[in-house]
């Protein structure tokens, strides 16, 4: 079955990462995957929340939301409480994070990343997720050029992807059109080292095979490590400047 952008069902949406496109926050990123447009900004506090105070650990933690017309009707713009799906996919965003930094190195401050949707056509959660790390790594690196840390408290990079079954075949990374019909519908969280973080998968129409899950799982996989290379080019650039 041909997609409806021209894909293979292996390959992933064209996918850019700018840094830096937010002048005052610590870190920050733009991510676009396809039609999909996420900004991530790090904001860096210094003091720890209230459960870790006292114990010299930081906290990494995450915001989300999307713009009334990042959809094709409008959203009605989230109020302070926020939906369950917001509170499901922050919580997402700040696990994701959290299995790679060091907060014991962070020292006694907390980094908050907002993720907003500028454009949704499918994968913001995901979207989300790689950018988020990439505005915490490039916030990290100004406290290392302030002399506060004398390196960035990462133990490796983390990424996200989303893979279903949309009309019997196994795709990877799903436009909003392909989600809504898929009858299985994952989203996979893995580190640059290969090791899963998070996979949120549900049988949407009918349970599904041990062999469709391996096939999915090897399939997000694949789409991430290309994500973890335009992370490490992305770093490689913030390095530099």
């Amino acid at each position: 079955m041909p997609r409806i952008d021209g894909r293979r069902n292996d390959e992933m949406r064209p996918t850019k990462i700018t840094v830096g496109v937010q002048e005052f926050a610590e870190g920050s990123a733009l991510v676009e995957a396809g039609q999909t447009r996420v900004v991530c900004a790090a904001s860096i506090e210094e003091k720890a929340p209230i459960f870790l105070r006292g114990q010299g650990k930081g906290w990494v933690t995450a915001e989300y939301g999307m713009l009334p017309r990042s959809t094709l009707t409008r959203t009605p713009r989230a109020r302070a409480a926020g939906s369950g799906r917001t509170h499901e996919i922050q919580r997402l965003i700040g696990r994701s994070l959290r299995s790679v930094a060091q907060l014991e190195k962070l020292g006694e401050r907390t980094i908050t990343i907002d993720c907003d949707v500028l454009q949704a056509d499918g994968g913001t959660r995901t979207a989300a997720v790689t950018g988020a790390y990439v505005a915490l790594h490039q916030a990290m690196l100004v406290l290392v050029r302030r002399g506060v840390l004398r390196r960035v408290p990462l133990a490796g990079s983390v990424a996200a992807t989303s893979v279903g079954v949309v009309g019997g075949e196994t795709m990877l990374d799903l436009r909003y059109e392909e989600d809504s019909r898929a009858a299985v519908d994952m989203n996979v969280v893995m580190t640059d080292a290969g090791e899963f973080v998070e996979v949120q998968g549900t049988g949407e129409e009918r349970p599904f095979s041990r062999a469709a899950l391996d096939e999915m799982l090897e399939m997000a996989a694949g789409g991430i490590r290309e994500l973890t290379e335009l992370q490490a080019d992305a770093a490689r650039r913030m390095t530099a400047g």
